[in-house]
């Protein structure tokens, strides 16, 4: 299998090493590079079978692309390279707006998965299967964390999270949140949301965002910001039977009521794989795409706050 990834950041390399786990040497990996970020190290350079600089240097072409340069370059590079590959894996978020046009990537024959690993986490995976949410009355729903952690030994500040025009800001960044609950409980019919630049990060990018989103059934409030000294990734579900907390961080679920606390602990590798081992699938032609780009522009729609879902 012939792997081409554009661009070698964090989530690139943990995406290589980890195809690497899973096909050991049925897999070729080729790496596009820009040439401006810091050379690979050893360990890094280890999983790569080949490096190029310039596009003249690819090969004709590829079993899946992995589109994984920063945000704002997404979409660009995914209509300069659509003709390598029919199948290709697309870093979140999928585009800097969800506004753009996509009718050039409506290729019946093409596959154009867009990630989304929170729904291959135990916590998430147990809720999917285990909770009815039309009996869940409202949800209340945070992630906070502190940016300039995200990524040790590099400045907070050059990555693309702290810049709008790169497509950060935690409005897009964290499209996660919205992610799995559009994946849970559908897509709301109204969202109002206030998404600002409030703290003293030396970003220009939005560092918080708060929604509240109006379904037929059950009201959602939403919490993001990339300023929370805590890492705090959670929801509470608030329904006839009980309240559950649903802990993605600490990988528990617990129910107010009985008193019940459920582990689910699991690496971060385990469900990055799991996603991974899906998508391989997808490409296999051994299932559907799931999670494609259209409904990742439409989540990426409400992130950016547009008010009414369509």
């Amino acid at each position: 299998m012939k792997v081409l990834f554009t661009g070698l950041g964090s989530i690139a390399r943990r995406h290589i090493k980890n195809l690497r786990e899973l096909c050991q040497d049925s897999v070729h990996i080729t790496v596009l590079r820009s040439g401006r970020g810091a050379e690979p190290d050893r360990e890094t350079a280890g999983w790569i079978d080949r490096i190029v600089y310039r596009s003249v240097e690819l090969e004709r072409r590829y079993d899946a692309v992995f589109i994984t340069n920063p945000t704002a370059m997404h979409y660009d590079t995914l209509l300069a390279y659509q003709d390598k590959s029919d199948c290709f894996f697309i870093e979140k978020p999928v585009f800097a707006t969800g506004e753009e046009d996509i009718s050039p990537f409506l290729w019946p024959e093409k596959v154009y998965y867009v990630a989304c690993p929170l729904r291959y986490t135990n916590v998430i995976r147990y809720l999917k299967e285990q909770i009815d949410f039309s009996q869940i009355y409202a949800m209340r729903c945070i992630s906070s964390s502190y940016l300039p952690n995200w990524r040790p030994g590099t400045d907070y500040r050059d990555t693309y999270s702290a810049h709008r025009s790169m497509g950060g800001g935690v409005s897009v960044d964290l499209v996660h949140e919205w992610d799995y609950i559009c994946y849970l409980a559908g897509v709301p019919r109204e969202v109002k949301s206030l998404i600002k630049k409030k703290s003293r990060l030396e970003i220009d990018a939005d560092d918080i965002a708060v929604y509240i989103a109006d379904y037929a059934d059950k009201v959602v409030e939403l919490h993001l910001d990339y300023f929370g000294r805590e890492t705090i990734r959670k929801m509470e579900l608030f329904g006839e039977e009980d309240t559950i907390y649903a802990d993605l961080h600490h990988q528990k679920i617990e129910w107010a009521g009985q008193g019940r606390v459920l582990d689910l602990s699991q690496q971060r590798d385990e469900y990055q794989k799991r996603e991974l081992e899906h998508f391989l699938q997808i490409a296999a032609g051994t299932c559907a795409c799931d999670h494609d780009i259209r409904k990742a522009c439409e989540v990426l729609r409400i992130t950016r706050g547009k008010n009414v879902c369509l």
